[in-house]
């Protein structure tokens, strides 16, 4: 208990930091802030495009493994880990992939999509994003993953953090080990987490709860599973610690005033 309650005070502070650094360390965006404290949690709606304009609304819909389409207030579309299995209806406006394995990335990419940004290292350097679309800022934090040799390779995952509305969103990608204090720092306050929970392809369940302990956000949906069991370990492991929620839908909408007031655990369909 001593050691959690130490994890979130470093967190806390490295987040401290962040905040009162000089403008010309930070690049201007809602998820260098801190987050103020948030009201009671949401009531589900359908989602409308129209209707996100006018609010400041965010869309996230679970398409399947590591994949979530997301849709900013101005309409701007988004896929994760995007692949040649999961896809939305119409080609989106961004894509980010990773390549631990053919799930999570893909060569075959329709031209009219106008951002595609690939999480792994094809140079000298891993890649470094900074990007914007309209209404969305996407930016990475690159991670390292096991090869097939059983060594490391280096700068071979990013954690992409989307901003949209004014809500900041973090998908691991096939994230294989927890956090260190710069990787915290480069993240920024996380409102909303995509975390793997297979619990063995990507990182074990006991560090995948420490990674959520290290990030603290508002909200996790679970992602990177195979079958309702996986869910049932998964949630056995850190029911006593986060309420968990199973969704009716595989869509749901956010605005920042309606994020939990403490971190929760929200199901989507999918799996």
């Amino acid at each position: 208990m001593r050691l959690g309650y130490l994890a979130t005070v470093l967190t806390r502070i490295s987040t401290w930091l962040v905040a009162l650094a000089p403008a010309s360390a930070l690049a201007a965006g809602v998820c260098s802030e801190v987050v103020a404290s948030a009201p009671p949690p949401l009531t589900l709606a359908a989602f409308h495009p129209q209707l996100a304009d006018e609010e400041g609304v965010v869309g996230i819909t679970f398409l399947g493994h590591a994949s979530f389409l997301l849709t900013s207030p101005a309409g701007i579309t988004a896929v994760t880990d995007y692949n040649g299995f999961f896809r939305p209806k119409d080609p989106p406006d961004i894509v980010t992939m990773n390549h631990a394995h053919p799930m999570h990335y893909t060569d075959d990419i329709d031209p009219s999509i106008k951002l595609v940004l690939r999480g792994w290292q094809t140079g000298p350097e891993p890649p470094h994003y900074d990007v914007k679309l309209g209404d969305v800022r996407v930016r990475n934090v690159s991670t390292n993953i096991r090869d097939g040799a059983g060594g490391t390779e280096y700068g071979g995952n990013s954690i992409f953090i989307f901003e949209m509305g004014d809500l900041c969103i973090a998908h691991l990608g096939h994230l294989h080990h927890t956090l260190t204090s710069e990787h915290i720092e480069q993240l920024g306050q996380i409102d909303v987490l995509l975390a793997p929970i297979d619990g063995a392809y990507t990182i074990s369940h006991e560090d995948m709860i420490e990674v959520i302990g290290q990030i603290h956000p508002a909200l996790v949906i679970p992602m990177h599973y195979f079958g309702r069991s996986v869910v049932e370990r998964f949630a056995s492991r850190v029911g006593d610690r986060y309420p968990i929620r199973y969704m009716e839908n595989a869509t749901i909408t956010l605005t920042r005033s309606e994020l939990p007031k403490s971190t929760e655990i929200w199901v989507l369909p999918g799996f």
